[in-house]
């Protein structure tokens, strides 16, 4: 089930990736092709049998540019957060390195996500103003501020770099919990579980100060994000194969 599974994400994945690319060559913001970004996302969550639940504090204006900060748990909550946050158009920071990697890394290119090689800070510069470029033209920004995945579902220290984009930006960041996702699929396995992964989208919050831009905001985002994280539980075997509705 697991190894089918795979076979069929990976051939969507394929499929996926050819009008991203050939649209993207005459699409400078990526505009265009988000559609079949999310398209892509949905197709890989119903094929792994996730079902998405969206719980939120606030509203949001899909016309105005905002920092998402997600906590990390799995190579899913990439589709996860593009779902939940529907019809926002989303850009991720990727590593640079990604771009090796046939189709995918091209796609990648072509949806102008912003990639970065962390090791050079003259590349580290150049990403930070592609992502303020986007910010201001309304694009929106998904930052996972712990900067890896978790490997059991507790929160890592958080890096600075994406409070002080919003920060120099002027836009609001919001905190999204993301449950669940860590157990469908841990950090070093390949298998897809089926279930239900909860997002909990938080209410925006301005961009801090010059003077809060650091320690005091962080710790806020912080605070909301492990507020409402769920604690996790090992799958039960049997349950290997069961898909939740969303709601």
């Amino acid at each position: 089930m697991y190894t089918l599974k795979l076979a069929l994400i990976l051939c969507i994945s394929l499929l996926e990736s050819i009008p991203i690319i050939v649209i993207g060559l005459a699409d400078p913001y990526g505009r265009r092709v988000y559609p079949f970004f999310r398209f892509w996302s949905w197709c890989i969550l119903k094929t792994g049998g996730v079902a998405v639940r969206v719980r939120r504090s606030g509203d949001l204006d899909p016309a105005r540019a905002y920092v998402f900060m997600a906590n990390h748990q799995s190579n899913i909550d990439i589709p996860v957060l593009v779902q939940a946050l529907a019809p926002i158009q989303l850009r991720w920071m990727a590593k640079r390195e990604l771009l090796r990697v046939p189709f995918f890394g091209w796609a990648l290119w072509a949806s102008k996500h912003v990639l970065v090689k962390r090791t050079r800070s003259k590349d580290m510069v150049a990403a930070m103003d592609s992502a303020r470029d986007k910010l201001g033209r309304g694009i929106s920004l998904v930052v996972f501020p712990e900067g890896t995945r978790s490997t059991d579902g507790r929160l890592l220290p958080f890096k600075r770099g994406g409070f002080r984009l919003a920060e120099k930006a002027g836009v609001p960041i919001v905190p999204i919990t993301v449950s669940g996702s860590g157990v469908l699929m841990p950090r070093g396995d390949w298998r897809l579980r089926s279930g239900q992964v909860e997002v909990h989208i938080g209410e925006a919050m301005a961009a801090g100060s010059q003077d809060d831009r650091s320690r005091g905001q962080m710790e806020r985002v912080r605070e909301a994000i492990a507020a409402r994280l769920a604690p996790r539980h090992e799958p039960d075997p049997t349950e290997g194969c069961r898909t939740w509705q969303a709601q």
